[in-house]
């Protein structure tokens, strides 16, 4: 064995370590979801970024967000969760704008960096990364599954080019990818505590072009 297969194996077999670590998101995941990572903002910027108000906030678990959503008469009243761990903020929900890109461009504008993976109830899946403002990948792992579904629009970038992303280990292959780039442990424990929780707008009033939004 060559020192480069050597070092080769070395990765692969961390990989693997760090995939079997999130093993709980495929065992026992929510239906829906969106994890959220950003660095080089704070709570307050990534609130206003989401389209919440820093200054309405409440301590929620995710839980108590669903029940709270699911209960409430309008379709598009949506809660997001955040906390701050080391020098990132975390943003979770039973919701989808953190699968928007014009949120990740502005959640990431002057020299941030954004990553989220996302799960709706119709099991669609998105990862996504964005640096500086600039959205550099967006794509579904599930479509890599079958090679003919490839198109422009599922081209894998370079971050995540040696990902296989298997149909079982999906989501903990997902997870494995943010915290490789973005540095941060996804902990599950965050699911059952109590964070800071705000109202978010509407992405119908949000944006001032909703289809220009959704555009990478």
């Amino acid at each position: 064995m060559t020192e480069a297969d050597s070092g080769a194996g070395r990765g692969t077999a961390l990989w693997d370590d760090l995939v079997a670590q999130y093993a709980w998101a495929d065992a026992d995941e929510p239906e829906a979801y969106t994890f959220s990572v950003i660095s080089g903002k704070t709570e307050d910027d990534v609130i206003r970024a989401f389209g919440g108000d820093p200054a309405a906030s409440r301590m929620m678990t995710f839980a108590e967000a669903v029940d709270e959503q699911v209960g409430h008469p309008y379709p598009d009243y949506e809660l997001l969760r955040v906390a701050t761990v080391g020098k990132h903020v975390i943003a979770i929900e039973w919701g989808y704008h953190g699968s928007i890109p014009e949120i990740a461009r502005r959640a990431s504008v002057d020299g941030g960096e954004f990553f989220s993976v996302h799960r709706n109830i119709n099991a669609r899946y998105q990862v996504m990364h964005a640096v500086d403002g600039r959205v550099d990948g967006m794509f579904d792992p599930f479509g890599l599954e079958d090679a003919t579904w490839r198109d422009r629009q599922l081209e894998v970038p370079a971050w995540a080019e040696d990902v296989a992303f298997r149909m079982e280990t999906l989501c903990a292959e997902s997870f494995a990818l943010m915290e490789r780039m973005m540095g941060v442990p996804v902990d599950p424990a965050w699911m059952d505590a109590s964070l800071r929780t705000t109202l978010l707008a509407s992405p119908d009033t949000l944006f001032s072009d909703p289809k220009a939004a959704w555009s990478p």
